[in-house]
């Protein structure tokens, strides 16, 4: 089945789901649906189908339908117990792929697992362990380091490095909320947690420890202005700080925590360069 008749099927299949609940629609055939859910599972990680992609004008667009499908793999899903080591207990239709060579992808030994619907592209690497969900997206040439976690649904661009223990939240509902997305060659840094729809673009650079949401505020030290939930191509974050408000906080000196832009990236200087050079 092409993507647009997967569209049609999993917008149609919201559309009669809400007319059960109401009690003016007979039940859908569970079989057509567990057979969509298998096609559009092997799309999303063939990379054929996102659940999210980027529009001409460079905002993110989620694509409800998408995740209205992965919703209806929960929905018709059995819990069974897996192959797995230690032993699984889980939803039939998303269990772990099973990788294999002509993938592509180095998945290294050691308690890594990739859930079914989820696209590795041929060139990644992924450190043990880690764990990669379903409708998750990873580019080409991207590292995936240990103790990562890239949430349901996130998008991760070309020859990113998601650095030790850094944390990408997921997102199925609301269908329509936008995804946790890193683009192009940007590099995030040990220990960050990038959650709630927060959009890192392309060549970006957070140092470790970060924490950015979709409404977070990072302050830009250099052209001096405030944005929200989105890093700016090129920009170079570090963990900041500003004073609490109020006569209490400030008699004990208390702090809040604030994602400070301190410098943007050129074009010939690599990731590691620039983020030594801003936190001396």
């Amino acid at each position: 089945m092409s993507a647009r008749s997967l569209k049609e099927f999993f917008t149609h299949l919201a559309q009669e789901s809400d007319r059960q609940a109401a009690g003016t629609s007979p039940a859908s055939d569970p079989a057509e649906v567990v057979a969509h859910v298998g096609e559009l599972l092997a799309a999303l990680e063939d990379g054929t189908v996102r659940a999210a992609t980027r529009s001409a004008d460079g905002t993110w667009q989620a694509h409800a339908w998408v995740k209205q499908g992965i919703l209806a793999a929960f929905r018709h899903s059995e819990t069974v117990e897996l192959d797995w080591p230690g032993g699984a207990v889980d939803k039939s239709l998303v269990p772990a792929r099973q990788m294999v060579a002509e993938d592509g992808v180095r998945v290294v030994p050691g308690g890594t697992s990739v859930r079914r619907g989820a696209h590795l592209a041929p060139g990644v690497v992924v450190m043990p362990p880690s764990y990669l969900n379903v409708g998750a997206f990873v580019h080409a040439g991207s590292m995936v380091d240990s103790h990562v976690l890239v949430g349901s649904c996130a998008q991760v661009g070309r020859g990113v490095h998601l650095s030790a223990a850094v944390q990408l939240g997921g997102v199925l509902e609301p269908v329509g909320a936008r995804p946790v997305v890193v683009e192009d060659d940007a590099f995030v840094g040990a220990q960050c947690g990038l959650y709630e729809g927060a959009v890192v673009r392309e060549r970006a650079v957070l140092a470790p420890g970060v924490v950015l949401t979709g409404r977070t505020t990072i302050y830009d030290l250099v052209h001096e202005r405030e944005i929200r939930g989105e890093v700016p191509a090129g920009a170079v974050v570090v963990p900041g700080s500003r004073p609490a408000g109020g006569d209490f906080a400030g008699a004990r000196r208390l702090s809040l925590y604030a994602p400070v832009i301190v410098k943007y990236r050129d074009s010939s200087t690599d990731a590691s360069t620039v983020l030594e050079d801003a936190l001396r």
